[in-house]
């Protein structure tokens, strides 16, 4: 098979699983607009500041990835700039745990005494998200070491074009999330 060829069923692949992860959470937000339309079983609570942080650091470290086919072509090093996107990543992610931490503080749980429907939803959400993301960890890890071996060129760089895809859209995802939890 031609690479090339290869390339693009990589990439398709990719986006068939990126359809899949989105059909998915769009019967998790399905089950919580029911859920939230069910009278009296629901309790409003404020989102914590720390899934503001997390949108920030994932905005940001989704940003940086536009560069990088710039850097390429320039025949510029990608490693610091891939290794910060890597960063914030893991920052997400500790601001996630830290929101968490603030519903727990609040008396929002996921299971047992005291738990209600939304807030089960509101971790089943982000947890699931984070779930992601760390598939989109692991391939920037990967990514992070090749780029450190100059092993990326611009023409050698689908490694590090699938994994900045796959960043894109669990950034748009995330915000997506975001935006429902907090204004829905």
């Amino acid at each position: 098979m031609d690479i090339s060829l290869r390339n693009t069923v990589k990439k398709q692949l990719l986006w068939v699983a990126m359809v899949a992860i989105s059909m998915f959470f769009a019967s998790l937000l399905s089950a919580f607009i029911v859920e939230k339309a069910d009278v009296g079983n629901w309790n409003e609570f404020i989102l914590p500041n720390y899934f503001v942080l997390s949108t920030v650091a994932i905005i940001i470290s989704s940003l940086l990835l536009l560069f990088v086919k710039q850097k390429l072509r320039k025949q510029e090093s990608v490693f610091s700039l891939v290794f910060t996107v890597l960063i914030l990543g893991i920052l997400f992610s500790y601001f996630q745990i830290k929101g968490w931490q603030q519903l727990t503080n609040q008396g929002i749980y996921l299971t047992g005494v005291g738990s209600n429907i939304s807030g089960s939803f509101l971790y089943v959400v982000t947890l699931t998200h984070l779930l992601h993301l760390l598939g989109g960890l692991i391939a920037l890890f990967i990514s992070t070491i090749k780029s450190k071996r100059n092993l990326y060129s611009i023409d050698n760089y689908l490694g590090l074009e699938l994994t900045s895809i796959y960043w894109h859209f669990l950034t748009v995802l995330w915000i997506t999330l975001f935006c429902f939890l907090k204004f829905y």
